[in-house]
């Protein structure tokens, strides 16, 4: 991990009793990172330092994973549903003043941000995700070839306690075969951070969590998805979508037109990478942030008193 991540400030807060744990630099508008499954805020440390040049960059741990908390699960996978991850990020960002900000997010965390973007638009100014169809259309349009690639979407929403006990048994070896058996093999992810990755899914209620996690995604998550559709609500922020042109999501589905469902002014295109973009494809993404998100950052000033730490 680069020293000048490591630099950034931690911090800790809690959201009816669910830590949630993050890192902060930088000075200027505000730009929160979501990481995706099985990884945590880490997945940010070659693109932050760069966007904390411009940007106050809040990177936090989704609940279940990196150290943020793992609330125990109920019947009806409320604790887990992207909902529930949405507030804990909101909560995150107003915990440092900032009660409108830009959102950059990939995998699990790009769900998150969806949802946060549809139930607070007031606090979304506008959002890239990284290689992801919406969840509902996903899994309605699931072909074999999908399937096959995302086999884990299916393995881990089954009942406990089979999928927590497989994963459990070896943290590291779901890890590493999860990331490991896509496009680019192990080789994209710094092997200090792959440590991380690994020590956090080692950390115990870490496989019930992930589980939770996708068991919430195919139940409580598309009802949210299909209330919303329903009522014809879209997206209203600025929405750029970036996925790997070697990854599944791509190839599966068409992914703007997909996001142009559910969103009113949708973006974007495939990068020379395959699903772990922020780690295989850092300069392509770094330059598309800058330019996406700063072409808005004079709207969202920081907040007097409350300045970021510059690493």
């Amino acid at each position: 991990m680069t020293a000048s991540f490591l630099a950034f400030p931690t911090f800790d807060i809690e959201r009816n009793g669910v830590r949630i744990h993050g890192r902060i630099g930088g000075r200027g508008a505000p730009l929160l990172l979501l990481h995706g499954h099985p990884q945590t805020h880490a997945i940010w440390h070659r693109v932050a330092p760069a966007l904390a040049e411009r940007f106050t960059v809040v990177a936090v741990d989704l609940r279940g994973y990196g150290d943020s908390g793992r609330p125990q699960a109920d019947a009806d996978h409320l604790a887990y549903s992207k909902r529930e991850m949405a507030r804990d990020a909101l909560a995150a960002m107003q915990h440092h003043g900032f009660e409108r900000f830009g959102v950059l997010a990939h995998d699990r965390g790009a769900r998150v941000a969806h949802r946060l973007a549809a139930d607070h638009p007031a606090a979304v100014e506008r959002m890239l995700l990284l290689d992801i169809a919406p969840t509902l259309a996903m899994y309605e349009n699931t072909s074999e070839a999908f399937a096959k690639a995302y086999w884990h979407w299916f393995f881990l929403i089954q009942p406990p306690p089979l999928p927590e006990a497989l994963i459990a048994s070896d943290p590291v070896r779901y890890v590493r075969s999860v990331m490991g058996g896509r496009h680019a093999g192990l080789a994209p992810f710094a092997p200090e951070v792959l440590a991380e990755y690994e020590r956090c899914a080692g950390i115990p209620g870490t496989a019930e969590s992930i589980c939770e996690d996708y068991r919430a995604s195919a139940t409580i998550d598309l009802a949210h998805d299909r209330v919303d559709i329903a009522a014809g609500r879209q997206l209203v922020q600025p929405l750029r979508v970036l996925w790997g042109e070697h990854g599944a999501v791509g190839k599966a589905f068409d992914v703007l037109a997909l996001w142009r469902e559910r969103a009113a002014d949708v973006s974007g295109h495939a990068l020379p990478c395959g699903h772990y973009v922020p780690e295989e494809a850092p300069v392509e993404l770094l330059a598309e942030a800058l330019a996406f998100f700063s072409s808005s950052s004079s709207s969202l000033p920081h907040p007097a008193g409350q300045p970021g730490a510059t690493p």
